[in-house]
């Protein structure tokens, strides 16, 4: 017959059940329910972790928006203030080319007669007024004494102004008493 081969033999440690302790008995529900509790709180945990960066994304994205909002507002601004002063420049202009007796004129010819002739005589009497500011050859102290002498055409025209305002009021009191004479007058 045949030999028989010996079987080799397999290790086996010796495997020794954990001892439990003789006074306590182990509840195998009480360590399940305390292994929930710690995945519960850890899981309580990272929700509020996550709420919290949630709540900080969501200011940082209303601080962004707020920022959008503010700097499109000022853009807007900024494009009417430009609008604007266009729009200032413009009517400077056209009141500077009315001021050169250039629409002016065009408008008298316009209507021709007798307004003409005061309109020219006006013009003709401010073009002698209104003299030409030649100062761009003069020295220093020629610029003073110019200086110097329209201030005194402006003093002189002041002074005048002011003597005519006071004619103009001292005519008015004296044309009410008059009406008050003749009213009284009419009365008896």
């Amino acid at each position: 017959a045949g030999e028989s081969k010996p079987k080799p033999k397999v290790f086996m440690p010796n495997l020794v059940p954990p001892k439990i302790p003789d006074g306590e008995r182990l509840d195998f529900d009480d360590i399940h329910r305390k292994r929930m509790e710690k995945d519960l709180n850890e899981l309580q945990a990272l929700i509020e972790a996550h709420f919290e960066s949630r709540k900080k994304e969501e200011e940082e994205l209303l601080s962004l928006k707020d920022r959008i909002v503010c700097e499109e507002r000022a853009r807007k601004e900024e494009e009417e203030a430009r609008k604007r002063a266009e729009e200032e420049a413009r009517k400077k202009k056209a009141f500077s080319n009315m001021l050169h007796f250039g629409g002016y004129m065009q408008k008298s010819e316009k209507k021709g007669g007798k307004k003409q002739t005061e309109r020219e005589k006006k013009k003709k009497i401010l073009s002698e007024r209104r003299k030409p500011l030649n100062i761009d050859h003069l020295s220093e102290d020629k610029l003073r004494d110019k200086a110097k002498e329209l201030w005194q055409n402006v003093h002189d025209l002041e002074a005048e102004k002011f003597d005519l305002q006071e004619k103009f009021k001292r005519q008015k009191y004296e044309i009410n008493v008059l009406r008050n004479r003749i009213s009284d007058h009419q009365k008896v």
